[in-house]
């Protein structure tokens, strides 16, 4: 049973095998499976909650600490020559001392601003790099499509063959019992036919190595069967035919993830620098005190600080090691916008060499192929032709054929690389 489904019916379709329903198959459109893919894949929806992890650092970097309340000094039980108190409660406190303090330490050097500012940037790099994971993820998503349509594409050449050979084998296994055709002939014919069995097998396990990987993306029953539609299985070009490409080269810091999370890496160790340096100014300690019977007051109530001497450590070596992280993060930056250039370069020209041997085959050739076949198979049914004459033509036929699919899965590779490399969809 087939049907075209739309991804909130698919949902449908795929919770009710989940239920022990008889398996199914979808045809989907690349568009429709691309929508399934962003909604269901469950290694982006886990990847995107990075962000949502970093958002909540930026919160926990806002609070101030806690301040500490301590109780000290209780004796248990009375001492001779006690001072009688007042009591606190009943008879209670008469010969009871203690102490009370409150302490809250406050950062100096503007350290809780600078703990805000990295944070601020983590979560910028958290963002950037769950794009950069979508941008990668998105090409293996849409290269599998290609060989899901490549590899369904092929399939049906050689079933369609299959059936034909077929037909003549029957055929001729008549004309054999009947005394009019040689058994050499009909062997020929049988063994063609068990040669496309073969390959169709080979092709069919392909296939399930394909559906278990498509099936992972899209987070799909196992017992779905996928079909991708065919009619879009040569991409829109429009857009690339006509861009410049000094132009993407020039812009690849704007839309490449992975370069502008090298930048916000620099960015990020600017900012650990600067609060390095901010650690070797010593925050300080706020203190009110009040203590009960343990004093030349009864009741004392007291103000205080206290603050770390940076006599022996003044944080210079964490302050280095940052500063040579900034440096380091540069020079990989720099390295890797370098390389970003170059494989947009060299994609571009990849795709260009694609699309020119897509366009030298040619939709005429292709329908002219699908003629001779039918005038070759009608000229050997009419004995014009011998059957190694016709086998000849159909092997070519097949080899064309083949050609021809691996021609359109390679263009659209080829424009899936060009558009990871630019970081722009360009469609």
């Amino acid at each position: 049973m087939k049907k075209i489904i739309s991804p909130f019916v698919l949902l449908l379709s795929v919770w009710a095998t989940a239920q022990n329903v008889v398996s199914d198959t979808i045809v989907l459109s690349r568009k429709n499976a691309e929508t399934l893919f962003l909604q269901n894949n469950l290694s982006l929806i886990a990847e995107r909650l990075n962000i949502d992890i970093a958002q909540a650092q930026i919160i926990q970097a806002k609070v101030w600490p806690n301040p500490t309340f301590s109780i000290n000094e209780i004796n248990l039980w009375r001492n001779t020559g006690s001072e009688v108190l007042p009591a606190i409660w009943g008879n209670y406190g008469r010969y009871q001392e203690f102490g009370a303090s409150l302490e809250q330490l406050v950062y100096t050097a503007g350290k809780r601003k600078k703990m805000i500012a990295i944070e601020k940037v983590g979560s910028d790099m958290a963002e950037e790099y769950y794009k950069n994971f979508l941008r990668n993820l998105k090409m293996e998503f849409r290269n599998n499509l290609s060989a899901m349509q490549y590899n369904q594409a092929k399939k049906a050449v050689y079933q369609k063959q299959l059936k034909s050979f077929q037909n003549l084998v029957k055929a001729y296994e008549i004309q054999v019992k009947q005394g009019n055709i040689s058994q050499g002939d009909y062997i020929r014919l049988k063994a063609s036919e068990l040669e496309f069995l073969n390959e169709i097998n080979a092709i069919a396990i392909e296939n399930n190595a394909l559906q278990s990987e498509m099936k992972k993306l899209l987070h799909l029953s196992p017992v779905v069967f996928i079909k991708i539609d065919q009619e879009d299985v040569i991409p829109d070009m429009t857009m690339v035919n006509n861009l410049n490409i000094q132009d993407v080269i020039n812009d690849v810091e704007n839309y490449r993830p992975d370069v502008k999370l090298a930048k916000l890496n620099e960015k990020y160790n600017q900012k650990k620098y600067e609060y390095q340096k901010a650690l070797k100014t010593p925050d300080i300690t706020l203190e009110a005190s009040y203590d009960r019977g343990g004093n030349i007051m009864r009741d004392f109530f007291g103000l205080g600080f206290s603050i770390d001497l940076p006599v022996f450590d003044r944080n210079k070596g964490n302050i280095k090691a940052a500063q040579f992280s900034v440096e380091q993060s540069k020079l990989n930056k720099e390295e890797l916008l370098n390389g970003a250039q170059a494989e947009i370069f060299e994609t571009y020209n990849n795709f260009k060499a694609a699309q020119k041997l897509y366009d030298g085959i040619g939709l005429e050739y292709q329908e002219k192929l699908d003629k001779m076949l039918d005038s070759y198979l009608a000229s050997f049914k009419n004995r014009n032709i011998s059957l190694f004459v016709y086998l000849d033509y159909v092997e070519a036929y097949l080899s064309n054929k083949v050609i021809v699919l691996e021609t359109q899965k390679e263009l659209n590779n080829r424009l899936e690389e060009f558009k990871n490399a630019s970081g722009q969809e360009l469609n």
